[in-house]
């Protein structure tokens, strides 16, 4: 590097070796400063260190003096404190339809806003498996196309894969072409949803992103989603998610349950606080709320077994009696 340009820089790279070497525990001298600039190129001496890091303080970064656990400096308020860092970082472990290469990089990039030893720490006390994450390599594109044919109001083409056995124990894909009008992305459970409508239907769909392959912007206005759902000036991302289960589509009802006090913290993550509650005994509360009647509500019934009962509507009574019958039916057999 050309020495007038280096120390041009020399400001700029005091604040990436405080990023990168120094945090609460571990402060760095202006000695070690100088060492970590000679590696750039830039020859200082540790006076200037010390007029430099005032001069940083005075614009406002926020550097810490300190004499303990050794005497130096350390990056204070970063642009992510260490317990979000983590947050956003099993966030992107756990979620199945970013691919494992594309999780590799995004945990890399969330590690460099930590120091070198707050990165090292964590490395030893996570082990995380990959084995479960989608292959879709185009996941990213397909993101951000969605997200602007949402934006611009455009209807899409995409291709969306299923798999199927062929020759009796052979598991291929199989894939369709589809034009949507998209309207929201939702993550739910494992996985990341487009909820759209198809131009053929008057309803709304659900479709996971990792399946999709090829999604184009068509020059072509999307549908409006007051035609195919109960919103008008906006789609309530939140409202939908709130009363669809397992991104299962059906019709939206009242409904009632009677729940026994067991399953209360399940009833609250599920509804949110905000239930009526239409009657409470000893040993049971009764509620009022609105869902999708589906396969998805009804499965997530059955798996808190009688502590449970489907109060109304007789529609969803009848789809848990079905299910139970079959059930008995299977494993009688």
């Amino acid at each position: 590097m050309e020495p007038r340009i280096g120390s041009k820089l020399k400001i700029l790279y005091i604040i990436d070796i405080l990023k990168k070497y120094s945090d609460e525990e571990h402060p760095i001298n202006a000695t070690e400063i100088c060492e970590h600039l000679s590696k750039y190129g830039i020859t200082a001496e540790r006076k200037a260190i010390y007029s430099d890091i005032e001069n940083l303080i005075f614009y406002g970064f926020d550097i810490i003096k300190t004499r303990s656990p050794r005497a130096g400096f350390f990056m204070g308020a970063r642009e992510l404190e260490l317990p979000e860092l983590y947050l956003l970082i099993d966030a992107v472990q756990a979620a199945n339809f970013i691919t494992p290469k594309k999780t590799r990089e995004l945990v890399k990039k969330l590690e460099n806003m930590m120091s070198g030893e707050q990165a090292r720490a964590r490395e030893k006390s996570v082990f995380f498996e990959y084995k479960n994450k989608c292959k879709n390599e185009e996941i990213f594109i397909i993101i951000d196309r969605l997200r602007a044919a949402i934006e611009q109001n455009k209807k899409v083409l995409l291709k969306y894969q299923h798999r199927k056995i062929i020759d009796g124990r052979q598991l291929t894909f199989m894939q369709r072409e589809f034009v949507i009008s998209p309207y929201a992305l939702i993550w739910m459970g494992d996985h990341y949803y487009l909820v759209g409508n198809h131009e053929k239907y008057e309803n709304l769909m659900h479709m996971r992103l990792d399946r999709m392959r090829g999604v184009t912007i068509l020059d072509e206005p999307r549908r409006h989603h007051s035609e195919v759902s109960p919103y008008k000036d906006r789609f309530d991302i939140a409202d939908y998610a709130g009363k669809t289960f397992n991104m299962f589509g059906g019709e939206v009802n009242d409904i009632e349950l009677t729940c026994s006090y067991d399953v209360l913290d399940q009833v609250i993550d599920r509804f949110s606080e905000n239930i009526y509650l239409a009657s409470i005994t000893d040993k049971t509360f009764t509620f009022r709320t609105k869902g999708m009647i589906s396969e998805g509500l009804v499965g997530w019934i059955l798996q808190f077994g009688g502590d449970i009962e489907v109060k109304s509507p007789k529609k969803l009574r009848d789809m848990i009696t079905e299910k139970i019958e079959l059930l008995e039916k299977t494993y009688k057999n």
